[in-house]
């Protein structure tokens, strides 16, 4: 004879608590980053295996990357709305950096006085200043219901400063991603069309002046002319046109390039890396890298979208304008379309502040996505 307790004989489930922040990671997201990624460190090792530095850019590589996704997901589980409190301290921050390149403390590399050298490592904090820039901004704007012309004046300083201080060093192409954060965030910031319009009057102004005035050096001048010129492109641009059209449409084969295997295109781990693509994996390797860039695209689109407030969308849309610019420049330039400004291609060109802050930036979104259940 059994007694009854009152208790049911059914284990009991603890409640799955569906706002818990890892229950919300995009997984398609973090994915392509990943494939992206290795089809990255594969393209370097393809791009430096013919060269004497092949073994050490490789291992740093992979060391960015490892040091790269360690942080994303670090500051992926931040909420968000805890780095839009610290606005002020990230952006003076890499205000500091920004002006610390100029002085002796920096370091020039290509003509450029933007990088800090730390042994055999090189910081570029201009990478660094676009995600404080985009934190700031989304910030300052994300507080308000609307933009009048106070705000979009403090909006513009904040855009305008790191902008002027990349340009001086000079990094016409740095400034350029900077101008294409501007423009996204200010649009979908609430922007009225007037004042979007008197802003590109203003830009298209501002770069003849700068492109006037001298400030660039002799060979980001030639760059720019030598893209503008119609009596041809210059060598970088040609061997590159010459290495991704020669791979047809399957490509020579993983080491197989001729214009890899010779050390014809001048910087191909980094400026040019698409060469590697085009070359040995043809239009269908392309094709199949760029198709996981436009997924890398929708997705951060998508988690605009779904926001949990305007400062998140913003976040979202700095970081999408960021790397639809990188990477529409960087393929641009290596297929004549567009001028040789030296912006790496997101995840796939080597360099170690690229990569870590691409990673970061994915990051953010994804703590925007995550915590759009929490307050």
């Amino acid at each position: 004879m059994h007694t009854s307790t009152g208790r049911s004989s059914t284990p009991r489930v603890a409640a799955r608590d569906l706002t818990a922040p890892w229950h919300h990671v995009d997984g398609v997201l973090a994915a392509v980053v990943g494939v992206i990624l290795v089809m990255g460190s594969v393209m370097v090792y393809g791009a430096t295996r013919y060269t004497e530095a092949k073994t050490g850019l490789v291992v740093r590589h992979v060391g960015f990357i490892v040091v790269g996704v360690a942080l994303g997901v670090f500051v992926a589980t931040v909420d968000y709305r805890r780095l839009l409190a610290w606005w002020p301290f990230l952006y003076g921050g890499s205000v500091l950096l920004l002006l610390g390149v100029l002085t002796p403390l920096g370091a020039t590399v290509n003509g450029t006085s933007g990088w800090y050298r730390l042994g055999p490592l090189s910081f570029q904090p201009a990478e660094l200043a676009k995600l404080a820039t985009i934190i700031s901004v989304a910030a300052f704007l994300g507080a308000a219901d609307r933009v009048d012309w106070q705000r979009l004046a403090v909006a513009l300083g904040l855009l305008a400063v790191p902008l002027g201080l990349v340009l001086a060093q000079p990094d016409l192409g740095s400034a350029l991603v900077f101008a294409a954060i501007a423009l996204g965030m200010l649009v979908v910031g609430g922007v009225r069309l007037r004042h979007l319009v008197a802003l590109g009057v203003l830009a298209v102004a501002g770069v003849a002046l700068v492109v006037g005035s001298g400030m660039l050096d002799d060979y980001q001048q030639d760059r720019l002319s030598n893209f503008l010129s119609t009596d041809g492109q210059s060598y970088n641009v040609t061997q590159a046109q010459t290495a991704i059209s020669s791979g047809g449409l399957t490509g020579y084969g993983f080491g197989e390039g001729p214009q890899t295997r010779g050390g014809f295109v001048p910087v191909q781990e980094s400026d040019f890396i698409f060469t590697v693509v085009g070359e040995e994996f043809g239009f269908i390797g392309s094709g199949l890298l760029v198709a996981l860039l436009g997924v890398l695209i929708w997705r951060i689109w998508r988690v605009a979208q779904i926001a949990a407030d305007s400062a998140g969308t913003l976040i979202c849309v700095g970081v999408l304008s960021m790397f639809l610019f990188h990477i529409f420049e960087n393929i641009g330039m290596t297929l004549g379309m567009m001028p040789v400004t030296g912006i790496p291609l997101p995840f796939v060109s080597y360099g170690g502040s690229s990569i870590v802050a691409s990673c970061v930036a994915v990051g953010l979104v994804e703590s925007v996505h995550m915590h759009r259940f929490t307050r």
